[in-house]
């Protein structure tokens, strides 16, 4: 099938790019087709997000987006910020020790999944395809290297190779510029970072995992529109960080999750468990005792920001959103940039179809477009976030991003790099301190299995697994000795397994269970593991997450 512009993700990124792009060409009546692949059962059924939006990007792409009926209900009303000093005591942080870009004024608490509904319908009210269900898995290139476009994953096959009963083959997608949105870690785009060493004289990008549950609470202790976040204790007891959010949304909803930076070194270290243990903390519980646990869910996040941001552009296409990484980690906000990101697209492939036979195949105005815009500005004032975390430790590195966020407007003088990937930070086993980790009370903590049940993850079983490995012995052979096999354990969802049995131990992939958070591709320390595309519909289905 031939098209104009294929993008690949329903998410914020490549349906702002959508909608841009219709928006341009009505304005200036240009014939553009229009086609967007999503891998979940619907638009929203893979979004996960905290989340509070900050609107400034979708002013831009809909300046009427009240009238519209976007779902922005919930403004925030109020921020309070924690220093978690053990499992009882937290000290409330005043708001002028809080750095100027964290704070939320004129944002809104959202469930971006929903978001994503919206803007999806606004795209298809403008012309935009949109086929959900259809996972990109290959990327199509014409003989000069030129990206041609993509094409989906056959669905049908056992799981031995097999046609079933069930077969389909995939579609090849043609189109003059192919927009990659998949998210963090996108399958594709990890490729095509490698293909036109797109992150060279780059930083390696970094990542936390985002671990999430929607609880409905008492009218009582609900207060809608507060915005509540932390750092500190359970993560800093095991030498990781990263922090809590509690978000007081609509209908007596509370979103709260915990994210752990994957570049922990201790490989008994359970960023599941460490969510858990964060939930009994005396600030958190008093909201979940007698609440219901409604959803829950995990993605990872690039955090690594301007540092590590790949150039984004090649010939034939573009990496947009987070597939690039243009998550803003002093906000702790991603969305509103992945959007501006897809809005800057949508200009430059815009005007490229304009000229014709003329069209670049590389375009390389989006960069300039980028650089010359706000997408920019904030992020290269933030760019020395995880460099001051990462090299300087929890208590100093928050210091120092004070004193250059708040002081200085991250423009100081100087860029912190940061060149050590996360998957490389683990230390031996034997050299970690060993984490025992309580048994859930199955009120307010949970098992992993429980909770995969509650986001709705469900795979066609006769097919081949969509978690590769490079090595198959190198679980055995080389992580479970040095490193006890951590995939056990930062995986928040019961995924691997080391299983003993007659015939000694043997490395399990629960593929099933995959919320499609990408951790294992991101934090296995032989980078063995490859995440890939199951057939279409597979996965989590969060209805508002």
């Amino acid at each position: 099938m031939e098209y104009d512009v294929v993008i690949v993700g329903g998410g914020p990124a490549g349906l702002s790019a959508a909608c841009r792009i219709m928006q341009i060409a009505q304005e200036k009546e240009q014939e553009i087709t229009v086609c967007l692949v999503e891998k979940g059962s619907e638009v929203g059924a893979h979004i996960l997000s905290g989340a509070v939006l900050e609107p400034h990007a979708l002013d831009e792409l809909f300046p009427d987006w009240k009238e519209r009926g976007a779902p922005l209900n919930t403004a925030v009303k109020g921020d309070k910020f924690y220093f978690y000093t053990s499992s009882t005591k937290a000290i409330t942080l005043p708001n002028f020790m809080i750095p100027k870009p964290t704070h939320n004024e004129g944002n809104y608490i959202v469930s971006m999944g929903n978001v994503c509904r919206w803007l999806a319908e606004q795209a298809e009210g403008l012309g935009v395809e949109i086929y959900p269900g259809f996972a990109a898995a290959e990327v199509l290139y014409h003989e000069d290297g030129r990206v041609k476009g993509v094409a989906t994953g056959d669905m049908g096959i056992s799981e031995s190779g097999e046609h079933k009963d069930s077969y389909m083959p995939g579609m090849e997608l043609h189109a003059k510029y192919t927009l990659f949105a998949e998210g963090c870690r996108g399958h594709l785009g990890k490729q095509l970072i490698r293909q036109f060493s797109l992150d060279e004289g780059k930083d390696p990008q970094h990542y936390g995992i985002g671990i999430k549950e929607i609880w409905e609470i008492s009218p009582d202790l609900h207060d809608e529109g507060l915005v509540e976040h932390g750092l500190g204790w359970p993560l800093s007891e095991n030498g990781a960080s990263g922090g809590g959010f509690l978000y007081h949304a609509e209908n007596n909803q509370a979103y709260l999750g915990l994210i752990t930076d994957l570049n922990y070194s201790n490989p008994h270290l359970s960023p599941y468990e460490e969510f858990q243990r964060w939930k009994h903390h005396p600030t958190v519980s008093k909201y979940l005792e007698g609440a219901t646990r409604i959803s829950y869910g995990a993605r990872a996040i690039a955090k690594g920001g301007y540092n590590s941001l790949p150039k984004m552009h090649f010939p034939g296409g573009l990496l947009i959103g987070c597939d690039a990484g243009t998550l803003n980690s002093v906000k702790i906000k991603g969305n509103h940039t992945a959007m501006k990101s897809g809005l800057l697209a949508a200009e430059a492939v815009t005007e490229a179809l304009a000229a014709g036979e003329a069209a670049p195949a590389d375009l390389e105005s989006f960069a300039q477009k980028v650089e010359s815009s706000w997408l920019h500005d904030e992020l290269y004032t933030t760019r020395n976030f995880s460099g001051f975390m990462h090299k300087f430790g929890f208590l100093i590195g928050s210091a120092m991003v004070w004193i250059d966020q708040t002081i200085f407007g991250g423009k100081l003088p100087f860029t912190l790099n940061d060149r050590v990937p996360d998957h490389a930070t683990l230390k031996p086993a034997a050299e970690s301190k060993e984490i025992t980790y309580p048994k859930p009370d199955n009120s307010i903590s949970f098992d992993r299995l429980s909770s995969v049940f509650l986001s709705n993850t469900n795979h066609e079983e006769d097919q081949p697994c969509h978690l590769t490995l490079i090595d198959p012995d190198i679980p055995l052979s080389r992580n479970l000795p040095m490193y006890d096999e951590p995939a056990q354990r930062y995986c928040p969802a019961g995924v691997y397994e080391i299983v003993e049995d007659e015939d000694g131990k043997r490395f399990q992939i629960n593929g099933q269970n995959c919320v499609h958070c990408k951790t294992c591709d991101i934090k296995d320390p032989a980078q063995n593991i490859v995440w890939v595309t199951p057939e279409g519909f597979g996965g989590p289905n969060y209805p508002n997450m």
